[in-house]
């Protein structure tokens, strides 16, 4: 037999080992699963994404003036470099003075807090670094639970095992709430101290960093006493910390607060021309509202500022909005036609971001489509119309479909020129029906307007849908332009965060008149303003364009809607008025002058700021529009012989005419059947007739010719030759 006594220690021992490598090894498991738990649900609790900061995106004009901020939260980041040392030393000393020192979590702060958590039965302490408080901030709620707690130092430990502390500092700078609603150091001066943070004093940055604990608490606005003392007790961790001397701490606790708040001026007059920024962002070029509230984008637009506070104040006056109930809405909106720049919009007169935006709202156009759909169409077919060209004014029947003037009064017969400038209902229907409803909407549709209508009541604005007061401007551009078209816009450039460009409007044009029809219309409707539908109100420069009203479908003899648009040389602008919801007891009691003369003080009050041209310029290789010529009623014909010569005995005719030489004047001898035409003269008033007929005794009258239109005047009174 063996003998084992002699091998128990030595069993022992291994036992001991072996339970020691079986703890080691649990413990080995343990770390590692902790280790492991640390790394990833550091992963979890940190989303990446949300260290993408939120930046608001600004909408400024051309020469830096911001009108309108978007955002979720007003921030605007800034680089480390760009803020001052003393400033990071402010936040560092008074929320984690061993900010650089530690791995996410300060053991020593954690440490004492939980001993004054212990001391007094709850959480009155916490021992949050830097990390911790931009981990919370990022990723986490605001409720006091150790499980919150924990994943708080999770993501902390995943922070600092991938960004620097630079790093981490910059976005915990950029990312802390002061108050008033403005996130992130360079918001927080900007408000506080009018000034970038590149240029905050110590004790400007003692007081911001002294608003990380509790900005409501300590704000420099509402309790400036608390204000002031955090900001001593920055200042003096601040010297704690080495940072700064007694010396300076003295100094800079011997200033005041020094606030310059820079309380951004809410701006109701940009709001209209804000929302169409916003639309055109999301439909041209892909940026969603919630894109805008965060992307921190700056976008130029093409506001003038003169001309959208002077339309936000004529929309103000209750005088050019006359109606039945007190709820008269309107729109208005003006581009440059040369670029297609919109310089001013007004979607309401007392329109707030979020409300319906007029501008882009489809109404019934009425007679302002007419240039557009009939006139400007018809004169492009040279050889038939001209804009003397005669045609009819005659109440028709069209299948059923009759029309009559809005006066109800016809005169049997008109010209084109002033088919227009009175606005005649009989005379569009007709030529319309003449060029072809196809023909026009094929006009139209080069401007951006398709009609699902077939009908000739497209001629008067009968349409199922309507036009919006955008697209009628775009339309009446084309004349301005010397007959091309350009779609109106508000961007002009976009740039992101990085201050790169990363769109540039170049607008497009395409012809759709001929620069002849184009300036014909101007002509005519120029002098629709001067003596015609557009004549009300003052304005003494260029200005052409046509009025607009329709007829109200619930309350008889009542106007739904009344509109002017029209043109300077720089400027189209287009102006709506009526009820959003027309019930038979909302209707207007005024028409189209109201929107006319509003226009026209708006361009007065901008021609007051920056003097507008007097005249409209004909283009070259274009021929003017002769004046409309008024035939004169002749009525003090008279007639005598007169002596000498080869024939002996001669007759004379003299009258009183016109001062336009341009009139003909046809002069007539009275016979049995078809009295004869025996002479005509242009621009004099009197007519030697050489060869008498002796055994005539008829009379002789005058007849005035107009060669623009080639019709005939009334007939002068009748004379017999006498001694």
């Amino acid at each position: 037999m063996f003998n084992n006594h002699i091998d128990v220690p030595e069993r022992n021992r291994l036992r001991k080992f072996k339970r020691v490598m079986l703890l080691l090894a649990v413990m080995l498991g343990i770390g590692a699963a902790v280790c492991a738990a640390v790394l990833i649900g550091g992963r979890i609790v940190a989303d990446e994404t949300d260290l993408v900061l939120d930046a608001a995106t600004t909408i400024e004009t051309a020469d830096g003036e911001v009108i309108g901020e978007l955002y979720t939260e007003n921030r605007e980041p800034v680089l480390l470099e760009e803020i001052p040392d003393h400033v990071q030393e402010a936040f560092i000393a008074i929320e984690d003075r061993r900010f650089f020192e530690h791995w996410g979590i300060d053991v020593k702060s954690v440490a004492r807090a939980a001993f004054q958590n212990i001391l007094a039965m709850s959480k009155v302490e916490g021992g949050s670094t830097i990390t911790q408080q931009l981990a919370k901030n990022l990723f986490l709620s605001n409720d006091k639970t150790w499980a919150r707690k924990a994943k708080e130092a999770l993501a902390a430990i995943h922070l600092e095992r991938t960004h620097t502390k630079e790093e981490i500092l910059e976005l915990y700078l950029n990312e802390i709430y002061f108050g008033e609603g403005v996130y992130g150091i360079e918001k927080a001066a900007n408000f506080f101290f009018s000034k970038q943070a590149a240029d905050l004093t110590l004790s400007e940055g003692a007081l911001l960093a002294g608003l990380a604990k509790g900005p409501n608490g300590y704000s420099p606005t509402n309790h400036p006493e608390k204000a002031l003392n955090r900001r001593n007790t920055v200042l003096m961790a601040m010297e704690n910390t080495g940072k700064i001397s007694e010396e300076t701490r003295l100094a800079a606790e011997g200033k005041t607060l020094g606030l310059a708040l820079n309380k951004p001026e809410p701006n109701p007059w940009a709001d209209s021309y804000i929302d169409l920024v916003m639309k055109e962002a999301a439909e041209a070029h892909q940026l969603s509202v919630d894109e805008l509230q965060r992307g921190g984008y700056r976008i130029v637009v093409n506001m003038d500022k003169t001309a959208q506070k002077a339309a936000y104040e004529q929309f103000q006056h209750d005088e050019y909005f006359p109606g039945s109930t007190e709820d008269v809405e309107g729109a208005f909106v003006m581009m440059r036609h040369e670029t297609g720049e919109i310089v001013s919009a007004i979607g309401g007169r007392d329109y707030s971001l979020g409300d319906l935006n007029r501008v882009d709202v489809a109404r019934q156009p009425g007679s302002t489509i007419k240039p557009i759909a009939v006139y400007a169409p018809a004169l492009m077919q040279e050889e038939t119309y001209t804009p003397y060209t005669v045609i009819p004014d005659q109440q028709m029947d069209y299948d059923g479909y009759t029309v009559s003037n809005v006066d109800g009064h016809t005169v049997g017969s008109v010209t084109i020129y002033d088919a227009i400038k009175m606005s005649k209902n009989t005379s569009a229907v007709w030529l319309l029906e003449q060029i072809g409803v196809d023909y026009a909407k094929d006009y139209l549709e080069k401007m951006n307007i398709n009609l699902e209508d077939e009908g000739l009541a497209i001629a008067l604005g009968g349409l199922s849908h309507g036009i919006s007061p955008q697209n009628l401007m775009e339309s009446y551009g084309t004349f301005g332009r010397g007959g091309d078209f350009t779609e109106s816009y508000t961007i002009d450039a976009i740039y992101n965060q990085e201050e790169d460009k990363v769109y540039q409007t170049e607008p497009e044009t395409s012809e759709v008149f001929s620069p002849q029809t184009a300036w014909n219309m101007t002509e005519m409707l120029e002098g629709t303003v001067e003596s015609g539908t557009a004549s009300p109100g003052e304005y003494g420069k260029a200005l052409a364009g046509k009025t607009g009203t329709t007829e109200h479908t619930l309350a008889e003899g009542e106007i739904k809607d009344a509109w002017f648009v029209g043109y300077t040389p720089e400027y189209t602008a287009a102006a709506w008025m009526g009820f959003d919801q027309s019930g038979a007891d909302h209707y207007l009691t005024g028409g189209s002058s109201y929107p006319t003369s509003l226009t026209k003080a708006i361009l007065s009050e901008m021609d007051q700021s920056s003097p507008l041209t007097e005249q409209f310029t004909k283009p070259e290789h274009v021929e003017d529009l002769p004046e409309p010529i008024d035939l004169p009623q002749i009525t003090n014909l008279e007639g005598r012989y007169t002596f000498g010569g080869f024939t002996l005995i001669k007759g004379e005719l003299t009258w009183d005419g016109s001062e336009d030489d341009r009139v003909a004047y046809r002069i007539y001898r009275e016979k049995e059947g078809v009295d004869e035409r025996i002479g005509e003269v242009e621009g004099q008033t009197t007519f030697e007739i050489g060869t008498l007929d002796l055994l005539n005794s008829g009379g002789y009258y005058v007849v005035p010719y107009d060669p623009l239109t080639k019709l005939e005047g009334e007939r002068s009174n009748t004379v017999r030759l006498s001694g």
